[in-house]
């Protein structure tokens, strides 16, 4: 399979270190990027084909995966769009770019699946929200989760509104993490330990409790209740954090960060 990249930053890194010599051969992989640097070290890395615009490399690829900043696929589907096969799948990979408004902008192309991957794709540990548009295939379906595996996980959609929540809880996720993973070592710190003591043990316990909750059955209320003991030094801090309505400041986060990505698309979409 040839698959082309409209743009060559960290996710689509991510995504050709998952693909070539695996999925398809590098020299199967064309990345347009106008970095000079970022295209040296894909070629060297992958072996794949590199160019500077969008030329005959894109025209004659099943997948093109466009992979730009959403404040540059306006103007990146403009340049596509000549060089867009009328059977060619294309994977969208930008925060808040309604499928509808890329359609438009492709020129009333179908073949368009919006994906919302995280920042773990770029150590293969990411996951993947996904919704086709009426244009896809099943052998595209299947084709575009494939690709987007070479990063980690992948849970489809059947309704693209949903791609808000998903930006929500894991798009952005990772930033939520590191925050309270900061908020671990400052405590840390607080209480004697070393700032470099305080990350180890904070990004142990974290991956550790994410791989126990990921491994188990049971629900995250049952693994949390197991380690808080009443009237223990866990049963303390979760009172703690109740008190101070910490849950509910998550939820009312999460739910605002669903509401901005709604406001990205209304606004990139209106011209």
């Amino acid at each position: 399979m040839k698959i082309s990249f409209i743009g060559g930053g960290n996710m689509a890194s991510a995504l050709i270190s998952g693909l070539a010599g695996k999925f398809t051969p590098g020299s199967n992989i064309h990345v347009v990027d106008p970095s000079p640097e970022a295209l040296e070290r894909l070629t060297q890395a992958h072996g794949v084909t590199a160019a500077h615009a969008i030329g005959d490399e894109v025209r004659s690829s099943e997948v093109v995966v466009l992979a730009v900043k959403p404040q540059q696929m306006r103007e990146a589907a403009a340049l596509l769009q000549p060089q867009l096969g009328a059977g060619t799948l294309v994977l969208s990979i930008a925060a808040g770019i309604r499928g509808a408004d890329l359609s438009r902008w492709l020129g009333g192309h179908r073949a368009i699946v919006r994906t919302m991957p995280n920042t773990p794709a770029l150590i293969g540990r990411g996951i993947t929200g996904m919704v086709a548009m009426d244009g896809v295939s099943e052998a595209q379906k299947t084709a575009a989760d494939a690709i987007m595996k070479a990063a980690g996980q992948t849970v489809w959609l059947n309704d693209e509104a949903l791609i808000d929540p998903v930006t929500a809880v894991s798009g952005s996720g990772p930033a939520y993490v590191f925050y309270f993973l900061e908020a671990m070592q400052q405590a840390a710190v607080e209480l004697g330990l070393s700032a470099e003591q305080g990350r180890e043990l904070a990004v142990a316990t974290f991956a550790g409790a994410a791989e126990l909750a990921a491994r188990s059955p049971e629900s995250l209320q049952v693994l949390r209740e197991r380690v808080t003991s009443k009237g223990g030094t866990t049963y303390a801090a979760i009172t703690s954090m109740e008190e101070s309505g910490v849950k509910d400041a998550v939820v009312k986060a999460l739910k605002a960060a669903a509401t901005r990505g709604r406001e990205l698309g209304e606004e990139m979409g209106a011209s």
